[in-house]
């Protein structure tokens, strides 16, 4: 399909070749204007007319000078705040949203759409990340400060969305082409209007400050409990960058059900989300009708195998500064190889796994397996060897004979401290039995039953993924 029309060039600041908008927030951002985007491609002009008005509009590039060249691509820049305004009593209980805002950015990144708008490239930018904001007018006090450092979500408590897109410009050196700002509300009510979104955790997640508890296990979330998943900071011990992940694991789930389901083929659908999401949307000028409809075009073909997420390279965690307290320092070689790729319009992704693979606890290259046959099947054990190993399973490689022949279900033998692995392991072996075995040590076993078919492919939650830690939208859905 033939890229939309390039727009003219403003007069001091040249517009990048490519022009189209993207969708919502990693979470909020993702689950809004992803869908209407997408929504778009599907219905048409008659559907989207009018949205116009519907959308709060922000100046995010007022009197911005000296910013960085354009590269080729789009970049989007997704805000969610805090904003809460709209949310009831009773959400704010359910979903522990109580407590005066801080007028900050909740959530921050970088959305990337390639020039021929075949991949999409999500980098995340930590709120507590160390930065310099450039000299400004606060905009609480009307006062003029000069440049000093700040925690990177702060800045748009000093000076709106136009000191949050000229700090991120100046840190990454990446021109913003535009800016879209979402809140609570609207993550809230579009998730119910889509029906939920399906996620998947290795692992229990809880956390007492937004009320998020989740099994291992899948589970469709509904709009406040996607909002207490994308919120938690203290469901691991990774804090803000667990959330993150989250977050760009929510927003893969997202585009897999707004491109897999016909709700955005449903005219009466689409007129629901927009009417869910527009009301609590701000953006900048120059997205309107005519922008969504040709980014919606040229983005029907985009799914998650062809979008990638990732996390800004952290060099120093726990950075004390004098006045803002601990910070994220970036990697600075990395951070700018990274953005480099980004103004290059350069895939992020080291390289792409075939088919899926469900998530798992301890990496399968960190669990030492020996295989016994318990069948009278010749070659059995042989066979789940060389699948345990093909996916990454640490084997003997010389599987033996079991004790008997009439074992009818697979069993993993297992010393009780090492639990997560053979957690991990059963995970491979669909149906198998956990056995538990005190003293038997880390080398864990398989006895392989009459109901073993095939080793289902796994990887752990953080996989090795590269310099930036890439990670492919199929690789973190549902499998």
């Amino acid at each position: 399909m033939p890229a939309p029309p390039r727009r003219p060039a403003r007069p001091q600041q040249p517009r990048p070749p490519v022009r189209p908008r993207k969708r919502g927030w990693a979470l909020r951002v993702a689950t809004t204007l992803s869908v209407v985007v997408l929504a778009a491609a599907g219905i048409g002009h008659a559907v989207v007319t009018g949205l116009d008005d519907k959308i709060a509009r922000v100046d995010p590039f007022k009197d911005m000078k000296n910013r960085p060249e354009a590269g080729h691509g789009m970049n989007v820049l997704l805000v969610g705040t805090d904003g809460r305004d709209r949310i009831s009593e009773e959400e704010r209980r359910a979903y522990r949203l109580g407590g005066a805002p801080c007028h900050c950015t909740d959530t921050m990144m970088i959305v990337h759409i390639s020039a021929d708008r075949g991949r999409a490239s999500v980098v995340s930018l930590p709120r507590d990340s160390y930065a310099e904001v450039p000299a400004h007018t606060d905009r609480a006090t009307g006062k003029k400060r000069p440049a000093h450092p700040i925690k990177l979500n702060a800045a748009y408590a000093e000076g709106g969305p136009p000191l949050t897109v000229r700090t991120v410009e100046h840190m990454t050196k990446v021109k913003i082409d535009h800016y879209v700002e979402v809140d609570f509300t609207s993550f809230m009510r579009t998730v119910d209007v889509l029906g939920g979104v399906r996620i998947c955790t290795a692992q229990p997640l809880k956390d007492s400050y937004t009320g998020l508890d989740l099994a291992a296990g899948t589970h469709d979330l509904d709009g406040g409990q996607a909002l207490q998943y994308v919120r938690s900071r203290h469901a691991d011990g990774s804090s803000d960058l667990g959330r993150m992940k989250r977050q760009q694991r929510f927003m893969a789930a997202l585009m897999a059900q707004a491109t897999s389901s016909g709700v955005l083929l449903n005219p009466i659908k689409f007129r629901d989300v927009t009417r869910a999401v527009l009301g609590s949307v701000r953006a900048d000028k120059e997205f309107g009708t005519g922008e969504l409809i040709d980014l919606g075009r040229a983005m029907r073909n985009l799914t998650p195998a062809s979008s990638e997420f990732t996390t800004v390279p952290i060099g120093r965690m726990g950075h004390v500064v004098e006045g803002l307290g601990s910070t994220l320092q970036w990697d600075a070689a990395k951070s700018r190889r990274l953005f480099k790729a980004l103004r290059d319009d350069r895939p992020l992704a080291p390289y792409r796994t075939r088919g899926k693979r469900a998530l798992v606890e301890v990496a399968p290259q960190q669990i030492r397996v020996q295989v016994e046959n318990g069948t009278t099947v010749a070659g059995l054990g042989g066979q789940v060897d060389r699948q345990l190993a093909a996916t990454g399973f640490r084997t003997t490689r010389t599987p033996v004979n079991a004790g008997r022949t009439d074992v009818r279900r697979t069993v993993v033998v297992h010393d009780p401290r090492w639990d997560r692995s053979a957690r991990s392991l059963a995970t491979a072996l669909p149906g198998a039995e956990l056995r538990e075995a005190p003293g038997q040590g880390p080398v864990l076993r398989v006895i392989a039953g009459a109901d073993f078919k095939e080793v289902r492919k796994v990887r752990a939650e953080d996989p090795d993924r590269g310099e930036f830690g890439v990670v492919t939208g199929d690789e973190v859905t549902c499998p």
